[in-house]
């Protein structure tokens, strides 16, 4: 069974989005303004639509809290969706539809709204949009939030920026060099580069004039990540496959890479690889991070780098073609309300799900049901890693006791 899980529920116009996380150690603090701070991060981003002018998205912690710490229990999250007010009549829990209720029968291409409706044989394909829509992100972060919080305890920190929008491109900063992340936070295009923003913006605002979309590529880092989480023993511990599918499983996104990625592939092995050195600080180390912190499935020290492409977003104010289920009529494609470019909300999206993946992992790595059992075998593992790329006796003592040698925390 699986540490650290959570399970969710809501539609887009429903009443609210609901978590439960079940794993989370006692005694870790939570505040939900912390929450609420990411959740603020998601809906901001030049191009977002009309739905952010109505939604400002709150937490509520129900169960699993007292007094800001965790009690090794459930954990429950609900964000209430003030739309909710507009669409009761239409997404009523019980009952029957209202009379003249209009059916949602004209697919658009790009959604689920097709292969979901005809999977679940739904008729009007409202049922598939509501649950199939990006509002579910919502929740995501707010998991991934909480995730972040465990991981900031044990160093990691999690960071985010968009690379292009649809044409534009953005420079991108040498791996190794530290990221401007005070000029990120502050762009609308999460950008810190003034004529990169200024030429995204400008192509956004022609998009939306052409009643067209835009996508885009962003980037997540995470540092402060120890060697070791993850596993090369079976296909699906592979912590690489598991950060491609969490990026992957968000809506929109169409290409995934670690590291240097595709770009690897047209190049000789002597130009992909990561020389392995010495340095006399740290022990034995990297002198580059083109693999992007991940090797056989398993995180090597160094910055992990996730990098996704997301499509343009597939609701179009000048709708492509599709047919009206009802009828077999071909009719332009439905026209639901929308946003021209949502890149930038999905690298806090992404930035989310990376952290609950690695929550999952590290979880996994150091077990306990409190928090000063998980930080008690941390510092024991640190101290091996400490010893064994010292460069000196891999099977030397890590207590620092002699003739305790892999004694560590629940060990006799």
């Amino acid at each position: 069974m699986k540490l650290l899980r959570y399970l969710s529920g809501g539609e887009s116009h429903g009443p609210c989005l609901i978590a439960i996380i079940e794993g989370l150690p006692a005694g870790l603090y939570l505040s939900s303004d912390e929450i609420n701070s990411d959740l603020g991060r998601r809906q901001q981003g030049y191009g977002r639509g009309g739905r952010m002018k109505i939604e400002q998205d709150r937490v509520e912690i129900l169960s699993g809290l007292r007094f800001n710490r965790t009690l090794g229990s459930p954990l429950t999250l609900r964000i209430r969706n003030r739309d909710w007010e507009n669409w009761r009549r239409e997404m009523a829990l019980e009952g029957k539809a209202p009379a003249g209720s209009a059916i949602f029968t004209r697919p658009r291409p790009g959604h689920a709204d097709l292969a979901g409706g005809a999977k679940y044989n739904q008729q009007d394909l409202r049922n598939v949009l509501e649950r199939s829509s990006a509002r579910e992100t919502a929740l995501r972060v707010a998991v991934g939030s909480v995730a972040r919080k465990l991981l900031q305890q044990f160093g990691l920190a999690l960071s985010s920026r968009v690379l292009s929008i649809g044409p534009v491109e953005a420079p991108r900063v040498p791996v190794g060099e530290p990221w401007p992340l005070d000029k990120i936070e502050r762009s609308p295009l999460r950008c810190p580069d003034a004529d990169a923003e200024r030429a995204m913006i400008e192509a956004i605002d022609r998009a939306r004039r052409e009643g067209d979309t835009l996508g885009g590529i962003f980037e997540v880092m995470v540092t402060g990540v120890p060697l070791g989480l993850g596993s090369h023993v079976h296909w699906d511990r592979r912590l690489d496959g598991r950060l491609a599918r969490a990026v992957m499983s968000i809506q929109g996104i169409k290409g995934v890479e670690l590291g240097e990625g595709f770009a690897t592939a047209a190049r000789p092995g002597s130009q992909v690889h990561d020389p392995i050195v010495f340095d006399p600080t740290s022990g034995v180390t990297r002198s580059s991070n083109r693999a992007g912190g991940l090797e056989g499935g398993i995180t090597n020290g160094q910055p992990i780098i996730v990098r996704a492409a997301m499509k343009p977003i597939p609701t179009l104010t000048r709708p492509l073609p599709s047919v009206d289920l009802s009828t077999g009529e071909e009719v332009p494609a439905a026209a639901e309300r929308s946003d021209v470019c949502a890149v930038p909300a999905a690298s806090i999206v992404a930035e989310a799900v990376i952290a609950w993946e690695l929550a999952m992992a590290f979880r996994e790595k150091f077990p306990g049901d409190y928090m000063e059992e998980i930080e008690a075998s941390f510092k024991y593992y640190k101290r091996h890693l400490k010893g064994y790329l010292s460069g000196g006796d891999v099977t030397g003592d890590v207590t620092g006791k002699e003739g305790e040698q892999g004694r560590g925390p629940g060990c006799s």
